[in-house]
């Protein structure tokens, strides 16, 4: 098996920051006991000189526009199952490691991404574009993944001899060990994974307790570590808070590029494709505005996401300013993979279907539709609007031009020569629109195909529609 780790350091400051395209100075605090303390700060604030574990009194004397934030558990365990949902366009096999971290088994799936290079690749710029920053290991082992993630090695590992070694390198407080046990290893000189193991091991679990021995082992595959994997539920809602109000709804889409990506993911993983989504806007005083995206066939294309949701936010307008954004996938629908070309070919599909989706956005949901038969005999009258995409099956009939004249022309019959027919029409008595007409497929003296009638009621030659 092969287990790649995701770990997070700034996820408690990336929460307020990544909606941000060049964010203000920014520090999340902790508090307890009265006492408010730095936990992390961005780049903006650290240039500064605001260091983590400083009192937020102190960073706030020091810059005056620093924006602090306190700690928000629940926003980080949301966006922790939202990268795990993301992490499912890569593999079903996605765990947590709560609170800041991601184990992902690859072994299974490193062919269909090309290789495992071209995976990690694919990792860190999905997470790049989502606005995380993440420090990774490839192990053979889920725990020694983690250890590596967190000590910033980036490490890729298949050896177990090596593996042992990096593993023996590292230092003790990595373990996820109590920190009186971790203070009493360091007493006796342990500093590092490699002087435990030195140390009798009889001894070192009677003082420490077995699960110091036991994580060990774990990491360096000599004992089983089981893992749930994540299950992504039935439906996606994602929230981001923005780092300064939003006054016009073109402005919001920085924020919801940083969302897109996760429901993409999710949707990979649930093997569906989303039919429409909402972009809920909250403001302060007034109603939520909501901006909602329909497709003509359930997609999970990113791009195509991307690109239709910017012409909507561009036809938007606001009531007043945002402060939060939530992305709601309200029609999601099981979508059929369809298996890739042989030689790669790059052929584009739905063209069609994306033209309908943008005339929609530009021109109104009511101003596009399309036309489907109708169940009567009458040419005028045999057709009806119907929902733009909508696929309609009609049954064969005979032969009928494309394009029918708004109203017959009368025309004289020796301007044309009669080439097939005739079809008989007699319908309409029960709603007053009686007509009795034989229908012929006839050529002009130009050379053009006409569809012409004649009506039997006074025996006059008319125009009806042409053939391409």
């Amino acid at each position: 098996m092969l287990w790649v780790a995701l770990n997070f350091p700034a996820l408690s400051l990336e929460i307020f920051s990544r909606a941000a395209s060049a964010p203000e100075p920014l520090a999340v605090f902790e508090r307890q006991s009265n006492r408010s303390w730095v936990l992390v700060c961005n780049e903006a604030a650290s240039g500064l000189g605001v260091k983590p574990g400083m009192p937020v009194s102190a960073a706030q004397a020091l810059v005056s526009n620093l924006v602090v934030r306190a700690r928000d558990l629940v926003a980080e365990h949301e966006s922790l199952t939202g990268i795990a949902a993301w992490a499912g366009r890569f593999t079903p096999a996605v765990s947590l490691q709560p609170p800041d971290g991601l184990l992902l088994e690859v072994s299974s799936c490193l062919r269909l991404h090309r290789g495992l290079n071209n995976l990690l690749k694919q990792l860190r710029s999905g997470l790049d574009e989502m606005g995380y920053a993440a420090n990774h290991a490839c192990v053979s082992t889920p725990h020694a993944a983690w250890l590596l993630a967190q000590a910033g090695t980036g490490a890729v590992i298949r050896e177990q001899a090596r593996l042992e070694k990096m593993i023996g390198a590292l230092p003790v407080r990595l373990l996820d060990q109590p920190a009186e046990t971790i203070a009493g290893l360091e007493m006796l000189g342990a500093h590092t994974v490699a002087d435990c193991l030195r140390l009798p091991s009889v001894g070192l679990a009677r003082r420490f307790g077995r699960s110091l021995l036991d994580e060990v082992e774990r990491a360096l595959g000599r004992r089983p570590e089981p893992r749930e994997f994540f299950v992504p539920p039935p439906s996606f809602e994602r929230r981001l808070e923005l780092p300064a109000l939003v006054h016009e709804a073109e402005g919001l889409g920085f924020a919801a590029r940083r969302l897109l990506p996760e429901l993409e993911g999710y949707l990979s993983l649930r093997q569906a494709g989303v039919l429409e989504f909402e972009l809920v806007c909250h403001h302060e005083d007034v109603p939520d505005t909501v901006v909602k995206l329909g497709f003509v066939q359930p997609t999970r294309s990113l791009a195509r996401m991307q690109l239709l949701l910017r012409e909507t936010l561009a036809n938007t307008q606001l009531p007043a300013a945002v402060h939060t954004i939530v992305l709601k996938a309200t029609r999601i629908l099981a979508q059929e993979v369809k298996n890739a070309d042989l030689f790669d070919a790059h052929t584009e599909e739905g063209d069609g279907e994306l033209l309908l989706e943008r005339l929609r956005i530009r021109l109104g949901r009511d101003a596009v539709s399309g036309i489907s038969p109708a169940a009567d005999h009458r040419p005028e009258l045999a057709w009806k609007y119907c929902e733009a995409g909508e696929v309609v099956t009609a049954s064969p009939g005979p032969q009928r031009p494309l394009w029918l004249l708004p109203t017959p022309l009368r025309c004289e019959e020796d301007r044309f020569v009669s080439r097939s027919g005739p079809e008989r029409i007699e319908s309409g008595w029960w709603d007053g629109g009686d007509v009795t007409r034989d229908y012929y497929v006839a050529q002009h003296r130009n050379g053009s195909r006409l569809w012409v009638y004649r009506d039997l009621s006074n025996g006059e030659w008319y125009v009806h529609g042409l053939f391409a």
